[in-house]
């Protein structure tokens, strides 16, 4: 950390607190601190910049959701190296998924750190997001090689029990439409509005039995919001 940093840090606990926070979570020392706080910053706590883009997570929420599944996809392939494509595809839904990835950033206390006004008008996967961003400012900061290490040996290593894993549901939408088919039900997915938010598609799809809405859910990636409307609905019906 250069003098800067240091003179910056002594001066604003806030600053001070977080970092301390951040070594303990990563097991290194963050360099480039700023990029660490932003991931940390909700889009309702940031501020535009000069550019016209707000000083939020979502953009290194998008990097680094694609550094995570490349470092999964690559565990996985060489764990289970008799295991099918099939096999492999749905063990990373699983690890990636909204609620592992909510759950994972609460369990290292990501969720006591993320800056944002009113945590409970965030929405449900204000967690995950800010977990894929840490991953994506740690790739920025110090390079994939640290971002795989941090991956496997403080997150997979510690915090994921993968033979229950493997033994638990976590694909919603395969299960709702395994039930409505034998419930003799007509389950669909529908993409109900898409909003262009700074060059990105937002998606909300809802999930519908014999047409009438139980569930809907907005994400950049469709295939997670359907995940998490068939999660509501499941809930809702105690699949």
């Amino acid at each position: 950390m250069n003098f800067l940093s240091r003179f910056h840090l002594n001066f604003f606990s806030e600053d001070r607190h977080l970092y301390q926070s951040l070594c303990e979570i990563l097991g290194f020392r963050p360099g480039n601190f700023s990029v660490y706080k932003m991931a940390l910053r909700h889009k309702s706590a940031a501020t535009e910049m000069k550019n016209g883009v707000k000083n939020s997570n979502e953009r290194l929420e998008y990097l680094g959701d694609a550094i995570l599944g490349a470092v999964v996809a690559e565990y996985l392939f060489k764990k289970f190296p008799y295991k099918e494509e099939g096999f492999l595809t749905e063990m990373r839904s699983k690890m990636v998924s909204r609620v592992s990835l909510n759950n994972l950033s609460q369990k290292i206390g990501l969720d006591v750190l993320l800056e944002t006004p009113d945590i409970s008008s965030a929405g449900k996967s204000v967690f995950g997001n800010a977990f894929e961003a840490l991953v994506g400012a740690i790739y920025l900061d110090k390079g994939f090689p640290t971002a795989k290490k941090f991956i496997i040996q403080r997150i997979i290593k510690y915090h994921i029990d993968m033979d229950l894993l493997e033994s638990t549901e976590t694909n919603f939408k395969s299960k709702i439409i395994n039930w409505g088919q034998r419930e003799r039900k007509v389950v669909a997915f529908e993409l109900m509005e898409e909003v262009q938010e700074k060059g990105r598609k937002l998606m909300k799809v809802r999930v519908t039995i014999d047409g009438v809405e139980y569930a809907s859910a907005s994400d950049f990636n469709k295939r997670k919001a359907e995940q998490t409307a068939a999660e509501e609905a499941c809930k809702l019906m105690r699949l």
